[in-house]
């Protein structure tokens, strides 16, 4: 009969590591929710993330302009007042002339912005460093842009796939049933690609932000499961058999 590795064959070294890996990889996620609140909170102007904060970010207001949405909603907290709010409102509706860009509101952008909206900063994909670009944003708000979409699918797809199949690996040296282990592996791949392909389904029809929610919860639920379940056979649990395979 042949006998599959497991937790119970690897070295105190190579636990070590994989322990390691594991809390990096939990505490990674548990930031990564963090600052996914702070990023998408506001948009429906209250705290907290919503599932109307979901909506308006995939899709839009398509009420409001671009510019309008992120100062009334994530990106107020980064002036001063209310009163430079207001004066970038009234550009907005006064037909957003160059002039009164220029003149009114081209400072509170430099004061405020630029650091982040510029070539060097994080968000540059969205440059407020002069009219023409900002003048963009004053169309009618429909949510991220498909080229950002792209942008932001590329990265997660490439970096989350490593980190699923290294989780992957260290979790299948768990002794369980096989099929709840095969499941288990699988979920977490499942639920990224779900949760990427509903960011596009948001983009035309806002009832699908459950989806997202939904396919984020249960990526959440799968990574923690591997984790907390590895770590703890890892170092806790006392085999009473050998599997007899993966």
């Amino acid at each position: 009969m042949p006998h599959y590795r497991r937790f119970s064959d690897a070295s105190v070294s190579e636990k070590i590591l994989d322990t390691m890996f594991l809390i990096t990889i939990g505490l990674g996620y548990i930031f990564a929710m963090i600052h996914l609140i702070f990023t998408h909170q506001y948009h429906d102007g209250n705290p907290g993330l919503s599932v109307e904060d979901i909506r308006i970010a995939y899709y839009g207001t398509h009420q409001q302009t671009r510019l309008g949405a992120a100062i009334n909603g994530p990106m107020r907290g980064f002036l001063k007042n209310d009163a430079q709010k207001n004066t970038i409102l009234d550009w907005i509706d006064h037909g957003s002339k160059e002039a009164t860009f220029t003149k009114s509101v081209a400072p509170i952008l430099n004061d405020n912005c630029i650091k982040c909206h510029s070539a060097g900063g994080m968000m540059k994909s969205v440059p407020l460093t002069d009219y023409n670009n900002v003048v963009k944003l004053t169309e009618t708000d429909t949510g991220m842009s498909v080229q950002s979409l792209v942008r932001v699918s590329h990265i997660h797809l490439f970096g989350i796939a490593f980190l699923m199949f290294f989780l992957g690996r260290i979790f299948i040296l768990c002794e369980m049933s096989v099929l709840i282990k095969r499941i288990t592996v699988a979920i977490p791949f499942i639920t990224v690609l779900v949760d990427i392909l509903s960011w596009y389904l948001t983009k035309l029809s806002p009832n699908f932000a459950y989806l997202v929610i939904i396919a984020g919860a249960l990526m959440g639920v799968s990574i923690m499961v591997q984790v907390i379940i590895s770590l703890y056979q890892m170092w806790f649990y006392k085999p009473k058999s050998v599997p007899v395979e993966m």
